[in-house]
């Protein structure tokens, strides 16, 4: 057998936000991954030419051309897997999606462990166009062989389709960046998500609305509204707010936050990974951005750096 059947398998990440471009590295990593990370969709479709990587993960709101852009241009030069990650869940996205050329969509916030599941069912997938499983695949290493080459420097195989443009160079992965050592996977984390605790465990006021600044959440109807205006939350971002406004300025770490979303808020024995912290981050940009707040100078959640958490002062909510 060929050295090229130990190559370490490569992942492309096309992420504009660095939070959850590093929980991707890591979850790809784990899944040992040697990975590329780009923070736009120009940048992307250049990177997958040049790594023809076995899996790609698209954002669609990213700068210069969006993800659907992408996502045809790269089916246009390339057979990878693509996995579209997006805060988009319209059905119209994602039919857009799909037709674009992505195999699976996924919508933000993502569980880690779901996420690394629905890339091992991608790799039990063999491509069509798979018929020659002798013809030098890229990715041996990996159930289904990746795709027939593209054109390659060496030998062009005969039955190639059109290939890229001549100003492309495409690298194999094996010339790549010196990949990054990947870890072996840790002991896996429970990450399922199980219904939260009723309503009335999160205030002791049996369902009243809790308030900060102008900031209001009602935990049994499971609204939300800032200065008056109501808020599209998902369960998780509800939930994580609703803890933060039950504890107010008590700080909550986020191994605590990943613990109450398992409904194991009682519980420590439980193992809480570095994947699920950053989930947890992950979670919190997208709240922080649906609420307005700027991390920098926050109004209604604030980090404590290293620790977690909590809300900010109601005293400096006077004007």
């Amino acid at each position: 057998m060929s050295d090229s059947s130990e190559l370490l398998k490569t992942a492309v990440i096309v992420e504009d936000d660095p939070d959850i471009r590093h929980l991707l590295v890591e979850v790809l990593e784990s899944a040992g991954f040697s990975t590329v990370s780009v923070g736009n969709g120009i940048d992307g479709v250049r990177a997958v030419i040049a790594y023809q990587p076995l899996i790609t993960t698209l954002d669609v709101n990213m700068p210069g051309i969006d993800g659907f852009e992408a996502a045809r241009r790269i089916r246009q030069q390339s057979d990878t897997y693509i996995i579209m990650l997006t805060g988009l869940e319209e059905e119209a996205d994602v039919v857009l999606g799909l037709g674009a050329g992505a195999d699976e969509y996924v919508v933000k916030p993502f569980r880690p462990r779901e996420l690394r599941a629905r890339i091992e069912a991608l790799l039990r997938r063999p491509r069509g166009g798979e018929s020659q499983p002798s013809t030098a695949p890229r990715q041996d290493s990996v159930g289904p062989s990746f795709p027939a080459a593209r054109p390659d420097v060496a030998t062009p195989p005969p039955a190639a389709p059109s290939p890229a443009p001549s100003a492309a160079v495409i690298v194999p992965s094996s010339q790549g960046p010196e990949p990054r050592t990947a870890p072996a996977p840790a002991a896996a984390p429970r990450t399922e998500l199980v219904p939260r605790p009723a309503a009335g465990d999160l205030t002791p006021t049996g369902g009243s609305w809790v308030a900060h600044r102008d900031l209001q959440l009602d935990p049994d109807s499971r609204l939300v509204r800032v200065g008056g205006e109501e808020l599209d939350l998902t369960r998780t971002e509800f939930d994580l707010l609703a803890t933060l406004m039950e504890s107010k300025r008590r700080v909550r770490s986020k191994a605590d936050l990943t613990l109450v979303l398992r409904g194991e808020s009682y519980v420590t024995s439980y193992f809480v990974g570095e994947a699920d912290k950053r989930a947890i981050e992950a979670h919190m940009t997208n709240l922080r951005r649906k609420l307005g707040d700027n991390p920098a100078n926050p109004r209604y959640i604030e980090t404590v750096r290293g620790v977690g958490y909590r809300l900010t002062s109601e005293l400096l909510a006077a004007p």
